[in-house]
């Protein structure tokens, strides 16, 4: 399977008619056998599909009661609906906001207020960076318009503890598999303009359905037609170890995740960052087993 992947990986970014000329492959399973299998122990966790509600928003790495370092890495996800900066006026999209130590405004028909407590992402942002005092926290995301007025969309509050600064002794896996995983999911990535696939490592073996969530360091994302300098909007290919393009996802209305229904077998997934004009970062890729099908 690795040398089909890396086989793959040279038709596809070495560049044949169309296909892009330069891409970047994901970060891959850990080498550690501990690592590895404390990371796929999570792995349905990170990926499966919730259907239950058609509008979503939730943290895609963080979950209640996580123990992380500041600062921490804040992922967001949004299902049902696409990211637009704000003032730019979408009905079917928004842009998120996170809510520290605090409640949900007591007054929905407001803008949002501007402050610590209410952190916004009108830039279209996909996720960021917090730095928060060692101690408990809660942690919420609430969506909203153009024009700052919350959508009857938000998420649980999280309660999260932060345990130390990033500066101190670093998490390993002889702390147990719970602490390196959050610390591992939590890390902050390194500076650079980036299309992140949030969710998944190079080789992870999935069930389908799953759920796959995109983040894009460095730029905001608007749907095709509202962008401008520093925006995008996804481009998602599903290609089968011979090259062949399984499924092709145009997400030009903003999404930030998608929802892939794929029999087992390997595949390479795809995402790239497009401006209105041209790609605008490496494509980026991840190679998935799928070694199962959830039945109903």
């Amino acid at each position: 399977m690795i040398k089909q992947r890396q086989l793959l990986r040279a038709v596809v970014c070495c560049g044949i008619g169309w296909l892009a000329a330069t891409c970047a492959l994901a970060d891959a399973l850990p080498r550690d056998a501990r690592e590895r299998a404390c990371w796929l122990k999570h792995t349905r966790e990170r990926t499966k599909v919730n259907l239950n509600e058609p509008i979503v928003v939730d943290f895609a790495n963080l979950l209640d009661g996580y123990k992380v370092r500041s600062p921490f890495r804040v992922d967001f996800s949004v299902r049902g609906m696409g990211v637009v900066p704000a003032g730019k006026f979408n009905p079917k999209a928004g842009h998120h906001h996170i809510l520290i130590d605090t409640p949900l405004p007591p007054v929905v028909t407001q803008p949002i207020p501007f402050s610590d407590k209410y952190r916004h992402f009108g830039k279209g942002q996909t996720g960021t960076e917090l730095d928060l005092a060692p101690g408990h926290h809660t942690l919420r995301l609430l969506f909203a318009d153009y024009q700052h007025h919350p959508y009857f969309v938000y998420s649980p509050e999280l309660k999260i503890e932060v345990t130390a600064k990033r500066s101190a002794t670093p998490v390993s896996i002889e702390d147990g598999c719970e602490a390196w995983y959050e610390e591992e999911v939590s890390r902050p990535r390194p500076p650079g303009q980036r299309a992140v696939i949030v969710n998944l490592r190079s080789g992870e073996p999935v069930v389908s359905p799953f759920t796959v969530r995109f983040g894009a360091d460095g730029f905001g994302i608007a749907p095709r037609g509202s962008g401008g300098p520093g925006l995008g909007y996804f481009m998602f290919d599903v290609l089968g170890y011979d090259g062949r393009i399984v499924q092709s996802l145009d997400l030009g209305n903003g999404a930030t995740q998608a929802n892939l229904f794929l029999p087992p077998g390997g595949y390479l997934l795809r995402l790239r960052l497009m401006g209105e004009a041209r790609e605008l970062v490496p494509a980026v890729e991840v190679g998935v087993n799928v070694v199962a099908q959830e039945r109903d």
